[in-house]
């Protein structure tokens, strides 16, 4: 299967602490996202300015729309932003923008599945022309202890056998691969396992060697 793209999510308070975070471990990851913590705490510039940083790599601003999809869409894309994201609660119809706007600037969108969603709802986003989704354990989630289950894999196999490009993201550790290397994901993202390490680069290399490993080999 094909190595999983690796990323790295910025959730931090301020813009100076993500271009710290960057210059340790930028030329090891593969998309660079502007998370939503960071979007609020310091807007559109966060997309600007690390997209003028590191134009070679893929930007993810996770927005998380919600409405007015293709005001906000278009603002994020407009600024620099590869890929945005839409919350799973939103209407269909602010989905339908986002893919809209996401088509006219030639960029990708996915959708986050953080609470409650259906597999009927997800049908009706293949049908829009939605092509991605996140698979999220929540952080509130984590830290209330909850762990990935046997009904998270069964769910992720689901959204695959739809034909989704799925992205895994929650609190994911080195160890946690292997939980996902049966599946063929299109993203891991790694936050805090890389930005807290102690020696952040070299825990996203470890991170890129694992991913290479078990699904290449």
């Amino acid at each position: 299967m094909k190595k999983p793209l690796l990323q790295i999510a910025l959730d931090t308070l301020t813009l100076q602490e993500a271009l710290d975070n960057l210059a340790l471990v930028a030329p090891e990851v593969d998309i660079i996202e502007i998370g939503t913590i960071l979007l609020c705490a310091e807007g559109i510039s966060a997309i600007k300015t690390i997209k003028k940083h590191y134009p070679n790599k893929i930007i993810l601003a996770d927005g998380k729309i919600a409405d007015a999809g293709k005001i906000l869409g278009g603002m994020l894309l407009a600024a620099g932003a590869d890929i945005i994201t839409v919350i799973c609660c939103a209407d269909l119809a602010t989905i339908a923008s986002v893919v809209e706007i996401s088509k006219e600037y030639h960029k990708e969108m996915q959708i986050e599945l953080t609470g409650v969603w259906t597999f009927e709802q997800a049908q009706k986003w293949k049908n829009l022309g939605v092509e991605q989704v996140v698979y999220h354990r929540a952080r509130d989630a984590q830290a209330a202890g909850a762990k990935w289950t046997t009904e998270d894999f069964q769910k992720i196999e689901q959204l695959i056998n739809l034909g989704f490009k799925v992205t895994i993201t929650g609190g994911i550790e080195p160890n946690d691969l292997d939980l996902f290397s049966k599946y063929p994901i299109y993203i891991i993202i790694a936050g805090r396992a890389i930005r807290d390490h102690n020696d952040p680069h070299q825990a996203a290399i470890t991170f890129q060697k694992l991913l290479q490993t078990k699904w290449e080999n």
